[in-house]
């Protein structure tokens, strides 16, 4: 781990950045590398997959961060308390944001599914696609804000928490493909697609705050919201609402002392 914190010290911000959310995204191709072996998973599993995930965002999005924000936003506007009050503020601006886009953006009829299959059903499958790959932006830019400031060690830690958040959901989407009667390659392709949009969301965060020094914890906190946004209003719904709210709870919480566990040893 010491010579990859060596090799990203080496490089400019935004190329660290750009980087880490391309690796952070290829998760999502790698996760759907299984279908070649198993084509569907009960229910239950893929509720505490999805559970798990969200456990780990739930943990980058306060230990790296939240933390990371209120610390910056201390020492750049003079007391705990200012910190505190950016970050809220931040929260606020991205998880408004993410909600502006599942308002207002019609995605709905961005892709039209194949023929002979049910229309609702096709249509709900693939806002089902869209909606992660949408999700996965505010992880790209937690990835790339997540080194500002040239802490090379909390960027690292939120890349390998997000790059196994991602596996579990680059697995259901590929299933999900499969089930629609795509092939697996193709399914594995469009898995993988859903994480290349990480790539510019890492490209947004580390120009910004490399660009702009005091936008930090400003980015920082958007992050952060944006992803309690996703979790709380996408993530967890989904996970309860077909009766196995307690196992998915419980991978949450694993997913959760995972990402607090990178964060510590990273």
């Amino acid at each position: 781990m010491a010579s990859v914190e060596l090799f990203f010290a080496g490089l400019p911000m935004i190329w660290i950045g750009v980087i880490a959310s391309l690796a952070a995204g290829a998760a999502t191709g790698v996760g759907a590398l299984p279908v070649f072996a198993v084509t569907t998973i009960s229910q239950r599993t893929q509720d505490m997959l999805l559970g798990y995930a969200a456990g780990i965002m739930l943990a980058a999005a306060c230990f790296s961060l939240i933390l990371q924000g209120v610390d910056i936003g201390a020492e750049q506007y003079g007391s705990a308390l200012a910190g505190v009050v950016v970050v809220t503020l931040g929260m606020m601006i991205g998880a408004y944001g993410l909600y502006v886009v599942h308002r207002f953006l019609p995605h709905e009829h961005m892709i039209k599914g194949p023929e002979n299959v049910d229309a609702v059903e096709i249509r709900r499958v693939w806002l089902f696609v869209l909606a992660i790959t949408f999700h996965n932006f505010p992880e790209g830019l937690a990835v790339g804000v997540g080194f500002g400031g040239g802490d090379i060690s909390n960027g690292l830690s939120l890349t390998s928490g997000i790059f196994i958040q991602n596996l579990p959901e680059g697995f259901i989407v590929a299933l999900v493909m499969l089930g629609l009667g795509y092939s697996r390659a193709v399914a594995i392709g469009i898995a993988l697609l859903t994480g290349v949009v990480e790539v510019f969301g890492g490209f947004i965060g580390a120009g910004l705050v490399s660009v702009v020094e005091p936008a930090l914890p400003w980015a920082l906190a958007a992050a952060a919201g944006a992803m309690i946004f996703v979790i709380s209003h996408e993530v967890i719904p989904e996970t309860h609402r077909n009766g196995y709210e307690t196992p998915a709870t419980f991978a949450l919480m694993a997913g959760f002392v995972t990402m607090m566990l990178l964060d510590v040893v990273i």
